[in-house]
């Protein structure tokens, strides 16, 4: 089974770019296209959060149009630059299969069974706050869904990393709940790993038994500063994006593809 997981989109209205300086929209299209060509294809396509860059009706809508494309199934879930109401009025069953009407305080959790390794998606939205959360109610909802199949390989997708990575801003934005989350995740040890966003910059770390990645956004590359004192900043970057290998041997192995210019291949 192969998963494409797109993060951290942004994406503006039409003709605008993101921080003004960003062409967010262009670089989704070309990771559309490019995770469409690959060989094998991608089995689903999971978008982990921040889609739109300032939670406009018309950049769900525009984002809906630029994803539409992929050949296979793909899944949203919300990131702090989201909101669920909104969010949910654009995107369909199809694409985000809750199982209850949405309103502001409701959260986008779902689960895909269809697939070899299973999928839940975990809002780790706060409202009106860039920081993650974890509450009693999303903690009492994730323990009924692992309890529905502890035997069966999983992978956790969300938006908000629940431990620090390395980067000011996100982690300032902190996560609340991330210590009843982790009791959890070291309860069931079906999780193979937990991914997630917001940090911009691809990372990894054992946590709790299982294994926390990030994914990089699509072309805006949060500044890593180990010492945690310079204000925050980013790059602009090429597009990319992360795929998760579940492969015949049950082993979880994730690839971070860049879509910036490469000299080859030449023979080795």
């Amino acid at each position: 089974m192969l998963i494409a997981q797109i993060s951290d989109t942004h994406i503006s209205v039409p003709g605008k770019k993101a921080y003004s300086v960003a062409s967010m929209a262009d670089n989704l299209t070309h990771c559309v296209e490019h995770i469409n060509q690959l060989t094998p294809r991608p089995d689903v396509v999971l978008i982990t959060g921040d889609i739109t860059y300032s939670d406009h009706p018309d950049e769900y809508r525009y984002a809906a149009e630029l994803l539409t494309p992929l050949g296979m199934p793909w899944f949203v879930i919300p990131g702090n630059h989201d909101s669920r109401g909104n969010l949910k009025n654009c995107f369909d069953q199809v694409n985000c299969p809750v199982t209850s009407q949405i309103l502001e305080n409701d959260f986008i959790n779902y689960v895909i069974e269809e697939f070899p390794l299973r999928l839940i998606a975990l809002d780790s939205t706060r409202s009106k706050h860039p920081g993650g959360e974890f509450c009693d109610a999303r903690a009492v909802w994730l323990e009924q869904q692992l309890d529905a199949a502890a035997d069966r390989p999983t992978m956790i997708f969300t938006h908000h990393p629940p431990v620090k990575m390395g980067v000011r801003e996100t982690d300032i934005d902190g996560f609340i709940g991330a210590e009843r989350l982790a009791a959890i995740i070291e309860k069931y040890h079906c999780v193979e790993q937990l991914i997630c966003g917001h940090v911009h910059l691809p990372m990894f770390t054992r946590w709790h038994g299982s294994i926390v990645s990030a994914a990089p956004s699509i072309g805006l590359h949060l500044r890593l500063d180990l010492t945690l004192q310079h204000p925050s900043q980013f790059c602009l970057d090429a597009p990319a994006f992360q795929l998760h290998h579940w492969t015949a041997d049950s082993h979880l192995v994730t690839h971070t593809i860049s879509l910036g210019a490469i000299s080859g291949p030449h023979p080795f």
